[in-house]
């Protein structure tokens, strides 16, 4: 007979699984500009689920950081450039090496050899940009090669058979290092400093070098306007700004006294009665 607490733990397990697979597949159709700021999505459901199944109360601060990123997600989806037609996985490699992004993945690699043998002996345990920025820059290479192995696994099902390239195996053989190399640090991250502050610094910095490398290897904005790039800048902006504001105040409703207002019916009653006293 399995619990109670088992089954919300396998169905948990489970839900994740399926989000991950559909966030991968997410990549296979549309830019990684669109898809990885959409993140934050996660966020909002996470805050709403809480309030009604954990029963953790969402504050006002909580709300306005909901509608924010609601707003930000939304402006990014309804102005994001159109997904680069591509018929092979030798495009994405064509990509991939052209002067540009080649420069950018050498910048990205001494960053990180730099970080993990000088930074993390040094400053490791004080710093935590030191863990969150191995992650984050490993991680914008992660996005792409995680890209072309979703364009090769679409290719494939739809009868054009991608894994007869080593350039298919090559990406995939990336993804599972940088994968790793991305979980053990993010692994120290945790253990060493408070989630509450490595969330949101590491979703700005992930997604910050995310867009980069996307607008590097498959020039995302080179057929948009400048109004079009500024309103996508300013909804993920928007984003941050919400992340930002549930991260930073999402304790702050936890008691009565905390000066913040909790939607709550006790809460509610106790403001009423010490009002009706002062009165």
């Amino acid at each position: 007979m399995i619990s109670r607490t088992e089954y919300v733990a396998n169905l948990g397990g489970s839900t994740v699984i399926v989000g991950e697979i559909a966030n991968f597949a997410a990549y296979a159709y549309a830019p990684a500009i669109l898809v990885t700021p959409l993140g934050a999505l996660s966020i909002i459901f996470s805050a709403v689920l809480a309030h009604f199944i954990l029963e953790e109360k969402l504050h006002i601060f909580g709300v306005v950081g909901c509608v924010l990123c609601l707003v930000g997600s939304t402006t990014i989806v309804l102005h994001a450039p159109q997904e680069k037609v591509i018929n092979s996985v030798k495009d994405v490699w064509y990509l991939a090496t052209e002067p540009g992004f080649i420069i950018y993945t050498c910048i990205i690699l001494v960053l990180v050899v730099i970080l993990i043998f000088w930074c993390v002996p040094h400053y490791g345990q004080s710093h935590m940009v030191v863990y969150i920025g191995i992650c984050s820059l490993t991680g914008s290479l992660t996005v792409m090669s995680v890209k072309a192995v979703g364009i090769a696994l679409k290719l494939s099902f739809s009868g054009s058979n991608q894994f007869i390239y080593f350039q298919t195996w090559f990406f995939t053989v990336f993804v599972i290092v940088c994968c790793l190399l991305q979980l053990n640090y993010l692994n120290k991250a945790l253990d060493t400093f408070k989630t509450a502050v490595i969330s949101p610094v590491y979703y700005v910095m992930f997604t910050t070098f995310t867009i980069l490398a996307s607008m590097i290897m498959f020039k995302d904005w080179d057929h948009q306007n400048a109004s079009q790039i500024v309103t996508e800048l300013c909804g993920f902006v928007t984003i941050l700004s919400g992340t930002f504001i549930l991260h930073k105040t999402r304790d702050m409703g936890d008691s009565p006294t905390s000066g913040v207002p909790v939607f709550s019916p006790q809460n509610i009653n106790i403001a009423l009665t010490s009002r009706q006293s002062e009165i």
